[in-house]
């Protein structure tokens, strides 16, 4: 069935908006300015304080929530359900999970190239896996095993060639760091998508309003631990030439000398609030499946304008890790189920969970982002 104008625009959202938010942050990180009491120039590495401008894009799906809401009882015949009552609480754990995957992804797209920080993202395939089988009591099949194991192999391979590529922002320990963090966050994003579905979904929340209050608690916990942050020694892990944790103060001095950094964490800020309306839209209009593949394609994005401006040097395995991953994801959410219905032997087995992981009931409400 061909697509209507809206699906197409919900597509087209979806994979711009998505290689925005990864871009735009990439971007911040490039750019240097001068900080407080006369500092030398030096980059904009505040990645705390990117991830509460996140939060803040979270934050304002619930206006967008809202203002579907009014547009759609001004309507002859609503079809938005009238919003349920919830404790929020309900939300916290899933929004320290994504708190503190968030911040440390901010910190590993420091030290690592956009390219690789998006494919290496992959691996919340492998842990969400394994803790549904875990806490959710879910079974997986063949293919979905498979697409764990595939997975596994492309990780393998996106490290080594992040590991050899000759790049001379940086080195050796620097790369080893950044992909662990990112490996780490995965897991606690995969934690934080089983909380959300064990506890969250089963009250019935429409996925905007779940995400515009996950992003709030985000961006308020987080907002009031920049405070000690500022004084908290970080060593290796600081970019501010106070050697803290973050330096927020410092942060909001090179805006001042370079308002093109503003202009950057807008596009991240703003990003990440279409990138989830246009993928739960796109789940809801379209189907999983696409989503998948638009996220795929997001990736692939942002590798081609990171080599096209210079960020980063072509290396032939990670077009290798890629596909690879490609392959792993696609086995995983069932893409390959067409192909096999045809086959005697190729139907699903009875009894076992064949839901993949961006399933529209059992996405992370925020696990793109």
């Amino acid at each position: 069935m061909a697509w209507t104008k809206y699906q197409l625009g919900l597509a087209a959202l979806m994979l711009v908006t998505g290689s925005i938010n990864t871009l735009s942050a990439k971007w911040a990180d490039k750019l240097s300015a001068p900080g407080c009491n006369g500092s030398t120039e030096h980059s904009f590495q505040h990645p705390f304080l990117q991830a509460v401008g996140m939060f803040l894009g979270e934050f304002s799906c619930l206006a967008v929530f809202y203002l579907l809401l009014c547009c759609d009882r001004r309507r002859p015949e609503p079809t938005m359900a009238p919003p349920q009552s919830f404790n929020p609480l309900l939300f916290l754990p899933p929004a320290l999970c994504d708190m503190t995957g968030t911040s440390l992804m901010y910190v590993a797209l420091n030290m690592t190239s956009a390219s690789s920080f998006q494919m290496l993202r992959g691996a919340v395939i492998i842990f969400t896996g394994l803790l549904s089988v875990a806490f959710l009591g879910r079974k997986l099949v063949w293919n979905q095993w498979l697409g764990i194991v595939i997975t596994i192999v492309g990780l393998v391979v996106v490290g080594l060639a992040d590991l050899s590529s000759n790049n001379k922002d940086r080195n050796l320990s620097q790369v080893i760091t950044g992909d662990l963090l990112i490996i780490m966050a995965q897991v606690i994003v995969a934690i934080q998508m089983v909380l959300e579905e064990k506890f969250v979904y089963k009250h019935d929340v429409h996925p905007l309003r779940a995400v515009g209050t996950e992003g709030f608690f985000g961006f308020v916990i987080l907002s009031v631990i920049l405070v000690p942050m500022y004084y908290i020694p970080g060593g290796s892990f600081s970019g501010n030439p106070r050697k803290v944790l973050e330096d927020a103060l410092d942060a909001f001095c090179q805006i001042g000398h370079l308002p093109l950094i503003a202009v950057a964490l807008l596009g991240n800020i703003s990003s990440i609030a279409f990138f989830n309306f246009a993928g739960i839209s796109v789940t809801k209009e379209i189907s999983a499946t696409t989503r998948m593949v638009l996220d795929s394609l997001r990736t692939v994005v942002i590798w081609a304008v990171s080599l096209a401006v210079g960020w980063e040097i072509f290396h032939g395995l990670q077009i290798l890790g890629f596909l690879i991953l490609l392959v792993g994801a696609a086995l995983y959410n069932g893409l390959h189920q067409p192909l096999l219905a045809r086959l005697p032997w190729g139907r699903p087995q009875a009894g076992a969970d064949t839901e993949g992981l961006l399933a529209a009931d059992g996405a992370s409400i925020n696990g793109d982002s």
